[in-house]
């Protein structure tokens, strides 16, 4: 029997406290019941919606990362479809002239559990308005597609917040979008009424293929499950002018440039002993940004074990055997990144400069990932209380 998301609970239980209210939607491709119906076909025809907000992706999650979205009108529905992805930083939340068309506003987008992935951020950006404008807050919950148990990365030190770390937690977080929204409502004291309706069945030992929902990528660059779990480490490359193999079909989990040669980087990653993953040269062409049409040597990631891989540590080794094979021709992004131009990408996909800094010196990887179980710890305390899940 499949688990039963927010979403399932509400189309079949709904919720008195909806009844009469204008409701806003925030979601994409990706807010489907196990049935793959979308919950504005489900929704619609007991309430009153009248607004649907687009995060990053848009709503049906066909713009690439990065790219900004304008307001427009939904072309199936009619609705106003508001964007919180626009031209600048203010655009990422919504705006009172937005929420005047709502009286509510149902969060149901699909998580993948690293903190860099936007949508959770998106979900408490718009708590915060919410609260500001008197409107109430729904999550419904799903799962976290790679599991409940194992949070892994550091802290994000002062000064490093972004749209990829709004606030600080490890790069793998191990809770639900409905945890997080419990968390930071407590936290930042949030004077917002907040219903998360949870899921049935779920459990946080749970990978995604024990479910029994179906996987919808959740942006065009995270097509199955298995992108998923590599990329709370892999999404570092975004940190470089390494490819990370976009527009190819396993994205994240191929990973080089034209200068590397595979058959050394992957000797090199395997010398690092990492657990439950195994490293194969691989030649790959990207199909747009780093590296168009050019053929790049790299490698594929093959993870062995899931119980056992972490995929922050192996992030990290990557960069360590990029940067260590040919350092003069290893560049971090110096461009913009998630709309910050004062502080390299890399150091907001990794919460401080430590990790760039780190690479440059030589450091070894132990002492690269020295500070983390201290931040794990650390963050696994602070949210304990929130969890909903056994």
């Amino acid at each position: 029997m499949a688990v039963q998301t927010g979403l399932a609970r509400l189309a079949s239980d709904g919720l008195p406290a909806l009844a009469g209210k204008r409701v806003g939607l925030i979601c994409n491709p990706t807010s489907v019941d196990a049935e793959l119906r979308h919950m504005i076909e489900l929704l619609r025809p007991t309430m009153n919606v009248t607004a649907l907000f687009g995060p990053e992706h848009g709503v049906r999650g066909d713009a690439q990362d990065m790219i900004t979205i304008d307001d427009a009108r939904d072309r199936l529905t009619g609705l106003p479809e508001f964007s919180l992805y626009g031209h600048t930083e203010a655009s990422l939340a919504p705006t009172a002239a937005m929420l005047d068309h709502v009286d509510v506003v149902i969060y149901d987008v699909q998580d993948i559990g690293s903190r860099y992935y936007t949508f959770v951020w998106t979900m408490v950006l718009a708590m915060r308005a919410c609260a500001k404008a008197g409107k109430q807050f729904v999550v419904l919950d799903r799962p976290n597609p790679i599991g409940g148990i194992h949070v892994e990365g550091p802290a994000i030190e002062p000064g490093f917040e972004s749209f990829v770390g709004l606030v600080s937690c490890p790069n793998r977080h191990g809770l639900t979008a409905g945890e997080i929204a419990r968390w930071r409502h407590s936290v930042e004291k949030l004077d917002l009424e907040l219903a998360v309706i949870g899921m049935r069945g779920w459990q946080r030992d749970m990978w995604f293929e024990h479910t029994g929902l179906p996987w919808v990528l959740p942006s065009p660059n995270m097509p199955t499950v298995d992108t998923a779990l590599v990329y709370p480490g892999m999404c570092l490359v975004e940190g470089t002018e390494l490819s990370e193999a976009r527009g190819c079909t396993r994205p994240f989990e191929l990973a080089g440039a034209p200068h590397l040669d595979g058959n050394a980087l992957a000797a090199a990653l395997t010398a690092m002993d990492l657990p439950g993953v195994r490293f194969r040269p691989a030649v790959f062409t990207p199909g747009f940004q780093k590296h168009a049409k050019t053929a790049c040597g790299g490698v594929q990631i093959h993870v062995t074990n899931a119980e056992q891989f972490r995929s922050y540590r192996t992030g990290v080794a990557f960069l360590k055997a990029a940067h260590d094979l040919d350092p003069e021709k290893f560049a971090w992004r110096t461009k913009a990144y998630e709309f910050v131009d004062q502080l390299p990408a890399i150091d907001l996909l990794a919460g401080s400069a430590a990790l760039r800094t780190g690479i440059e010196a030589g450091a070894s990887l132990d002492d690269l990932t020295q500070r983390w179980p201290r931040d794990e710890g650390a963050f696994a305390e602070e949210v304990a209380e929130y969890r909903l899940y056994a």
